[in-house]
C-alpha cells in the first residue's frame, strides 16, 4: 500500500481509505471482516461522517461497537469524520459553533474514542462566519478533541474564506472523482478551447491545482461512479470503450478491474486518496491492489479518452 503526505509534516497516510459509509445494515461479524480486510490490505484509515446511517451518528455507532477497539489498536488506526449537514432536516447545512461543537461530541461518543484525527467541514455552509468556525476549531483543538481539520466539496474561495479566520491548516478536501467523473482533472486538460463543454469551470477555477498549491490532499469520493450517483462505470453497457481498456490493463498488471478505477486516481501526482464505499472485504482488497499499479502516461491518458474526454 503506497502512502502520500498527508497534514502535519513528515506525516504519511494510505492513499487508499475504507469509507463506513454502507455498514449501516452490517452485521457486528460483517463489520469485523471489512475492517479486518481493510487492514490486511494495508488501509489503516477509516472514514465517517455524523449522518451516516438511519440515523444521526449511527454508523459510527455501529463501527465502535462491533470493533471494540482497545486503546493500542485505536492509536494505530485513522478515523475521519465529518459534520455540517443537518439530517433529516431537508437540505440545511451548519457550520455555527455551536452545530460543531455539538455534533463532534456525538461523534466523539459513537466512536468509543477521546479524539478525532480529522475533522471535514461537511459540504459548504452557503450561511458560513469563519470566526464561528475558526472558534469551533481552536476550542476542540485545544481541548485535544480533533487533531486535524479539513472540509469536503469546497472550492478555492470557500476554503480561502474560512482561511481569514480559521489558523489550522487544512489537509484535506473530498470530492468527487473518477475515471468518469473526472471534471477536476480534465477541465484543465481541456483549458481555453472554446466550445467544448469540457473546458467549463465548474469549481471557481483551478481546484485540483490549488489543492496541490496549498498541500490539501484531495481525498477522492464515489472513485466508482459517473454523473452525480448515475451509477456504477465498471462493466456499464454506457462504458463499452472504458472497459475494454480496463480489462485489458486488468489482465496486463495481473489485477482485478476494479484496481485499475483505482489506480487511475492514484497515479496523479497531486498524491490523492481514494475513498471506497464498498462493504465486500474481497472487493476491498481488490481495490486496494490498485494503489500499487504505476499506470504509464500512455494507459492513464488512454483510459481519459476512453472515458470520454478530450484529450486534444
Amino acid at each position: 500500500m503506497k502512502t502520500v503526505p498527508f497534514g502535519p509534516a513528515d506525516a504519511v497516510a494510505p492513499n487508499v481509505v475504507a469509507g463506513m459509509m454502507r455498514i449501516n445494515d452490517s452485521s457486528d461479524d460483517q463489520i469485523r471482516d471489512l475492517y479486518r480486510a481493510a487492514r490486511d490490505a494495508g488501509i489503516d484509515f477509516f472514514d465517517h461522517a455524523d449522518i451516516y446511517g438511519d440515523h444521526v451518528h449511527h454508523c459510527e455507532t455501529r463501527f465502535a461497537e462491533a470493533l471494540s477497539l482497545s486503546a493500542a489498536e485505536r492509536d494505530e488506526i485513522t478515523i475521519q469524520t465529518k459534520c455540517g449537514i443537518v439530517k433529516d432536516a431537508g437540505g440545511v447545512f451548519d457550520f455555527s459553533y455551536d452545530h460543531i461543537i455539538r455534533q463532534v461530541d456525538g461523534s466523539l461518543k459513537a466512536l468509543q474514542t477521546d479524539y478525532i484525527d480529522v475533522l471535514l467541514l461537511h459540504r459548504p455552509d452557503a450561511l458560513v462566519e469563519p470566526e464561528e468556525v475558526a472558534k469551533a476549531f481552536d476550542e476542540l483543538e485545544g481541548a485535544g478533541k480533533v487533531r486535524s481539520f479539513g472540509v469536503s466539496n469546497h472550492t478555492p474561495g470557500q476554503i480561502d474564506l474560512l482561511r481569514t479566520a480559521v489558523e489550522q491548516k487544512f489537509v484535506a478536501n473530498q470530492l468527487q472523482l473518477s475515471i468518469a467523473h473526472g471534471a477536476l482533472v480534465t477541465q484543465g486538460i481541456a483549458a481555453n478551447m472554446m466550445g467544448l463543454e469540457q473546458s467549463a469551470v465548474l469549481d471557481g477555477g483551478g481546484l485540483l491545482e490549488y489543492c496541490r498549491i496549498n498541500e490539501i490532499t484531495i481525498q477522492a469520493w464515489s472513485p466508482l461512479q459517473h454523473g452525480m450517483f448515475r451509477g456504477v462505470f465498471l462493466g456499464s453497457d454506457e462504458f463499452p470503450e472504458l472497459n475494454a481498456v480496463i480489462d485489458r490493463l486488468a489482465a496486463q498488471y495481473g489485477v482485478e478491474p476494479i484496481a485499475i478505477a483505482i489506480a487511475w486516481i492514484t497515479r496523479h501526482p497531486a498524491g490523492m486518496q481514494v475513498v471506497l464505499g464498498t462493504t465486500t472485504p474481497a472487493r476491498v482488497a481488490a481495490a486496494a491492489a490498485g494503489s500499487d499499479v504505476y499506470l504509464t502516461r500512455a494507459e492513464w491518458y488512454e483510459l481519459t479518452r476512453a472515458a470520454g474526454h478530450r484529450v486534444p
